[in-house]
């Protein structure tokens, strides 16, 4: 089972007159990061994808408004008429206006530039003409270069992905392809292709995909094969754990199965075990490699998960936390015994680590009141005290009030952004206004993402977990999830179980 990469970045603001949204350097970083397998694997570097056109790109400090060529790919419309090095000055007779953005934090989240304002373009031509006309400088000549985008999936509709003929096609479509892609012992990858691809098929509401769903998740239960072993396995096995009780448990709410709570059972025994709640958990190692995040008490991060069972590392982070409070809540909601002091351990982990605006910080220390940055965990903590079974299912809404007022961050969040992104969208779908919101603000980086083949790509940002393994899978399994959250076939999504 291939595991998840997760890294630590400092966050970091462009300073000068030029901002960014990729946080490239001048190392060459995220450019020359590349695909090991899969379409992108002869794309000589983690570029943006343009949408349709199939034109990769990079951002360059010396062409602030400007997209510089770097790949076109096979079968696109781009193939034939761009070549590598154009610079993109415009669309359809105007130069691009903006500078584009680069960096991280919260001054320069967002598509600002020349990547949102081709987006608009690209949106747009497929309800009109079926074409846009790029402005190009090939060398010291300027050209304009006419590109067929087809019509064949329309416009996004102001209620996307709700009412919406274009989502509902894209849906269509990655059913196909993340079914496709179910390997021959059931998985789908990584443990967050594993948790979003399942979640999709179950949130389609189809029984067509229950036994691709069973296949999964027996595989997953069969991986962990007791409580001495699964708790000694590494490679960041809490995803694991956790990924696979909320698909349980969420199957379990729709067919009652039987078989499915000996292997809760099991995970809640592996999550009693690997929760923080005793000094006596720490890794003596951790002195020697991360002595700040060495706790000074017996209450820093107390009830907490990090990436391996007990303290390791850093220890425990809000991230995997939400998804353990959320596996106990869920559990507690299939009949599984909880203990209550274990559960509110993990969510007084959680609220220690939130702001006075909601916004969710990487451990268990909270942020300035109005500080705020990449919402990943603060959509995980969301729809955990959504679940939560004793009455503080009221504070979800500070969660999703606080992504609804920064809905720009969606696409660059911690580790895996795609993984941060589905939990981001989840938790705002507990508010209409919030989701309409968070969808809107990111209509460019759907349309941008989006591949001929009925894909979607993992655009570059500032981490990169998961990119080398799946350039395609893990956004498409997300953007899958978000597109079928409507449907309310979930108790995450908002199904009323009884």
């Amino acid at each position: 089972m291939k595991s998840i990469s997760v890294f630590l970045a400092t966050a970091i603001i462009a300073t000068g007159t030029l901002h960014a949204q990729v946080d490239y350097s001048e190392e060459g970083q995220p450019w020359k990061q590349r695909a090991d397998h899969g379409p992108d694997a002869a794309v000589p570097g983690w570029y943006y994808n343009l949408g349709l056109t199939g034109i990769r790109a990079e951002l360059v400090a010396e062409h602030p408004k400007a997209l510089l060529v770097k790949y076109t790919l096979p079968k696109t419309p781009a193939r034939k008429e761009i070549k590598i090095d154009d610079l993109i000055v415009g669309v359809d007779g105007k130069k691009f206006r903006k500078p584009h953005l680069d960096g991280y934090g919260k001054e320069v989240f967002g598509a600002q530039g020349p990547i949102e304002e081709l987006a608009e373009a690209l949106e747009d031509c497929q309800s009109k003409s079926c074409k846009i006309s790029l402005m190009i400088k090939r060398g010291e000549e300027s050209l304009s270069v006419e590109l067929e985008i087809g019509k064949e999936y329309g416009t996004y509709a102001k209620t996307f992905p709700i009412d919406c003929k274009k989502s509902d096609k894209i849906l269509s479509e990655l059913l196909k392809y993340i079914t496709k892609q179910q390997e021959d012992n059931g998985s789908f990858g990584d443990p967050v292709n594993n948790t979003f691809a399942a979640l999709t098929l179950l949130g389609t509401g189809e029984k067509k995909y229950l036994p691709d769903v069973k296949r999964n998740l027996r595989h997953l239960c069969d991986s962990i094969k007791s409580l001495d072993e699964g708790t000694k396995q590494d490679g960041l096995m809490n995803w694991t754990y956790m990924g696979t009780a909320i698909v349980l448990c969420e199957y379990y709410l729709i067919t009652k199965e039987k078989w499915v709570l000996s292997e809760l059972e099991k995970i809640r025994d592996i999550l009693y075990h690997g929760q923080y709640l005793d000094m006596s958990q720490i890794n003596p190692k951790v002195k020697e490699s991360h002595p700040d995040s060495y706790p000074t008490s017996p209450k820093q991060a107390h009830g907490g998960w990090g990436h391996n069972p007990g303290f390791e590392g850093y220890g425990p982070i809000a991230m995997i936390t939400a998804q353990g409070a959320l596996s106990y809540s869920l559990m507690h909601k299939c009949g599984i015994a909880i203990d209550r002091k274990r559960l509110d351990a993990a969510y007084a982990f959680l609220k220690r680590g939130t702001g006075k605006n909601g916004y969710v910080n990487y451990g268990d220390g909270a942020s300035d009141p109005d500080d705020w940055a990449d919402m990943g965990r603060t959509g995980a903590t969301g729809i955990a005290f959504l679940a939560h079974p004793f009455g503080e299912s009221r504070h979800a809404r500070i969660y999703s009030d606080v992504i609804g007022k920064h809905p720009q961050s969606f696409p660059d969040t911690h580790a895996s952004p795609p993984m941060g992104m589905g939990w981001e969208a989840l938790a705002a779908h507990t508010d209409p206004k919030n989701f309409r919101k968070l969808l809107d603000a990111n209509r460019w980086w759907f349309t941008m993402a989006q591949c001929g083949d009925g894909t979607f790509y993992y655009q570059p940002n500032r981490d990169n977990s998961g990119y080398d393994s799946s350039s395609r899978m893990t956004a498409s399994c997300v953007v899958a999830f978000i597109y079928s959250m409507p449907k309310k076939n979930l108790f995450i999504t908002g199904k009323v179980v009884k």
